[in-house]
C-alpha cells in the first residue's frame, strides 16, 4: 500500500502545446520585413536594368566630312535618363546619306548633333605638305591649327625668299588622312602630306598663298590625340 502511494504523489509532466506565432512576434515581423526588401530590391534591379536604351559611340576617331557608316560604329546599351536624346539613337539603325559635322573621339558616344545631311557640312579635305618634324605625331583624328608663312611681296623674286608670317590660317582643323606620299600643296624633299578638312571658303585663300611660294606648319592643340612611339 505504501509503495502504490508513493507512485501517486509523484509529479506528472505536463505537455506543452506550440502556439501560433502571433503579429507581434519579433521573428515573425523580421521575415516579413526580409522578404519584403528582397521583393522591392529585385523590382529596382530589373526596372533600371530594362532603362538601358542603345546609341551610337565611335569604333575609331570621326572627323568633319566623313560620310558615316556602320563600320565606323558599335552599338552599346546605356542609361543615360534625361540626357538620352542629346545622342545618336542605335534603336532602328544609322539612316542613309549620313555625315559627320564634328569630330568624336574612338569610344565616345555619338552626339545627335555630330551627325547630319551632306548640305550641312561645311568642309573640305586639303593636303598639306608639312615639314616631316611638324607631322611626326599626329594620326588621324588629331586636331591642329595651321600657320602660313607668306612670302613678302617686296622680295622681287630672290633667290633666297624672306617672309612676313607666320600667320594662324585654319584653327582647330582635324586630320582626316596621312598619305605616305609628300604629294601635296608646295611639296619638296623630306616633307609630309597631311590632309586636313579645311572650312570651304577658306581653301581658296591657301592654295593661293601656297602657289606664291608660301610655307606651311601644323600645330596640335592642346590635349589632341596624337601618335604615341612605342
Amino acid at each position: 500500500m505504501k509503495g502504490d502511494i508513493a507512485m501517486t504523489d509523484l509529479a506528472v509532466p505536463k505537455a506543452v502545446r506550440l502556439q501560433r506565432p502571433g503579429w507581434r512576434d519579433t521573428r515573425l515581423l523580421v521575415g516579413v520585413l526580409l522578404v519584403l526588401s528582397s521583393v522591392v530590391l529585385g523590382a529596382f534591379v530589373v526596372a533600371h536594368v530594362d532603362d538601358r536604351t542603345a546609341v551610337y559611340a565611335a569604333r575609331g576617331p570621326l572627323v568633319p566630312g566623313q560620310r558615316l557608316t556602320d563600320d565606323d560604329l558599335s552599338r552599346v546599351d546605356v542609361q543615360l535618363g534625361p540626357e538620352l536624346p542629346a545622342y545618336l539613337s542605335a534603336t532602328v539603325g544609322l539612316a542613309p546619306g549620313r555625315f559627320v559635322l564634328r569630330p568624336v573621339p574612338a569610344g565616345e558616344l555619338v552626339p545627335a548633333a555630330a551627325v547630319g545631311d551632306r548640305s550641312e557640312v561645311g568642309v573640305q579635305p586639303l593636303v598639306l605638305t608639312v615639314g616631316a618634324g611638324s607631322a611626326a605625331a599626329l594620326e588621324v583624328g588629331s586636331t591642329v591649327d595651321v600657320y602660313v608663312n607668306r612670302v613678302d611681296p617686296a622680295d622681287g623674286g630672290s633667290s633666297a625668299a624672306r617672309f612676313i608670317g607666320p600667320e594662324l590660317t585654319l584653327e582647330a582643323v582635324s586630320v582626316s588622312s596621312l598619305p605616305r606620299s609628300s604629294g601635296g600643296l608646295g611639296g619638296s624633299a623630306g616633307d609630309r602630306a597631311v590632309q586636313v578638312m579645311a572650312p570651304t571658303p577658306r581653301i581658296k585663300e591657301i592654295i593661293a598663298a601656297v602657289d606664291l611660294g608660301a610655307r606651311v606648319t601644323v600645330v596640335p592643340v592642346a590635349g589632341s590625340a596624337l601618335r604615341v612611339e612605342q
